[in-house]
């Protein structure tokens, strides 16, 4: 089974659910607003990403952090940020059979057919 991870109201997530749909491809929609990532999982994201990658600072949940913490996150305050503010995380993570992927990417969306 197919898992995506993200926020239903995210516009490049609408575009992801829409393009499985279009595919006839099954998934599962996790939507972290209403089961927001547990440390496990968040230190997943970060472990296989990198805090640099998984945390969307083009996004407004960054932009209204104030500068001391933008300027001292580290991998485990990454983790509990994601926890505390899921909206923080880059949009959508894909998983299939243990593999992941991070964002947006029509030609590493055709690898699941």
């Amino acid at each position: 089974m197919i898992k995506i991870y993200g926020i239903k109201n995210c516009d490049t997530i609408k575009k992801t659910l829409k393009w499985f749909d279009a595919h006839n491809l099954d998934y599962q929609f996790i939507d972290y607003k209403k089961q927001p990532p547990d440390a496990d999982l968040a230190r997943q994201f970060v472990d296989e990403f990198g805090w640099e990658t998984v945390i969307n600072k083009r996004g407004t949940t960054w932009r209204k952090l104030d500068q001391d913490t933008k300027d001292s996150i580290t991998d485990d305050s990454a983790v509990a940020l994601m926890i505390e503010q899921p909206s923080i995380i880059k949009r959508p993570i894909i998983e299939q059979s243990g593999k992941r992927w991070l964002g947006y990417d029509e030609t590493q969306l055709e690898q699941l057919i």
